[in-house]
């Protein structure tokens, strides 16, 4: 039995953030009802790519979950989903702050409503302070936040990362929220709001880079593919491809420095320690690049992993999906009614994965499942 299961979770949201945070627990077993506009919502037409009509974003972010329309502007539709609530474990949802209390759905009225009711709001900048209405997509809250400032190369203007690590990293918050909030019901009886937001998960994210700044006064470089604190930490173009090297202290950059044929770099004061070698950073990663593009990234691979050096290629996808590793965790599975294999959840109990065991569902697919439910009405 998976660890949720018996949770009733309502789900009203749109896009990647809120969706994604219903199908960690979805995927944890619970019962998640997603409620959508009558048009549905606008990440089923976030493509190409599309999968039977349906954008492979919505697809990923909606397994394993039950769907139905409603317009909540609609006093029937209304009273009916209040209803639902009413015996329900979780309200989440990612609309404008304001817009679900004014809709009747705010976490004062549900939560009078049902007070062991575990509310979840997830917005753009955080449920307090001047912007708390603003809305906000992934890149400008990246931008805002700061994360484009550290990411990229440090003589160009500063990239977006290249995931939406803010909507994805707010969906594993809220759903650790929302476990948490459950925990507390146990010992307390009572429910309780959580509030999570982009801005706060990327500042989340700075954690290492603000202590940083907090105590050198100094604003971080841009690293392409290195690390602020510690080198021989980056990417390397080899003979064929390029390789990550992590020789990420003084005994794997010995190990390092015997394998590309220059043991004397151990004891030079320039490299002897890893404040000296980001002192002299430029000299030793160029001396390093300049060996290691000699050979295939597949030897460089091989010979530094088996004298313990951490090292791996810099792959793509059409790699990654097949790899033996990859395939091994089964982290990959066959969705359901679809020709087509999706990632599950990132962890597992007692050696088993969660399953994906439905597909994302198709517009007002459970309508007709749900009694009382009323028609769409416009």
């Amino acid at each position: 039995m998976l660890p949720l299961s018996g949770v009733k979770v309502v789900e009203i949201a749109n896009n990647i953030a809120g969706p994604y945070a219903g199908y960690i627990l979805a995927m944890l077993g619970a019962d998640v009802l997603k409620v959508e506009r009558p048009e549905g919502d606008d990440a089923r037409g976030w493509g190409p790519p599309f999968w039977l009509d349906t954008s492979a974003t919505y697809h990923a972010l909606n397994l394993n979950k039950r769907g139905i329309t409603l317009n909540l502007r609609d006093a029937e539709a209304s009273a009916w989903l209040k209803g639902y609530v009413a015996k329900s474990d979780v309200l989440l949802h990612n609309l404008r702050p304001g817009v679900m209390a004014d809709l009747g759905f705010g976490s004062e009225a549900m939560t009078a409503l049902n007070p062991r009711l575990v509310y979840c709001n997830l917005s753009a900048f955080g449920a307090d302070g001047p912007m708390q209405k603003n809305p906000g997509y992934e890149p400008m809250v990246q931008a805002f936040a700061g994360l484009f400032s550290i990411n990229g190369y440090p003589d160009r203007p500063g990239v977006r990362i290249g995931t939406s690590v803010l909507d994805l990293g707010t969906g594993v918050w809220t759903a650790l929220g929302c476990i948490g909030g459950l925990l507390q019901r146990e010992k307390s009886g009572q429910g309780c709001v959580v509030d999570t937001s982009l801005f706060e998960t990327a500042l989340g994210l700075l954690t290492v880079h603000f202590a940083r700044y907090q105590a050198s006064g100094r604003l971080p470089e841009r690293h392409p593919t290195g690390s602020l604190g510690v080198v021989i930490f980056e990417g390397f173009a080899t003979a064929d491809g390029q390789v990550i090297v992590a020789a990420a202290n003084d005994r794997l950059f010995a190990k390092l420095c015997n394998e590309l044929g220059h043991p004397e770099w151990i004891g030079d004061e320039r490299y002897k320690t890893n404040a000296a070698r980001i002192a002299n950073k430029v000299t030793l990663i160029g001396a390093v690049a300049d060996i290691l593009r000699q050979r295939s990234s597949a030897e460089w691979v091989e010979r530094l992993e088996k004298v313990g050096v951490p090292c791996a290629p810099i792959n793509d996808m059409s790699v990654l999906k097949d790899h033996p590793q990859t395939q091994a965790l089964e982290i990959v599975q066959p969705v359901p009614e679809l020709d087509l294999a999706l990632i599950s959840l990132p962890l597992a109990f007692d050696g088993a994965r969660p399953r994906i065991k439905t597909r994302a569902p198709k517009l007002g697919q459970h309508n007709a499942t749900l009694p009382g439910l009323p028609s769409d009405k416009d």
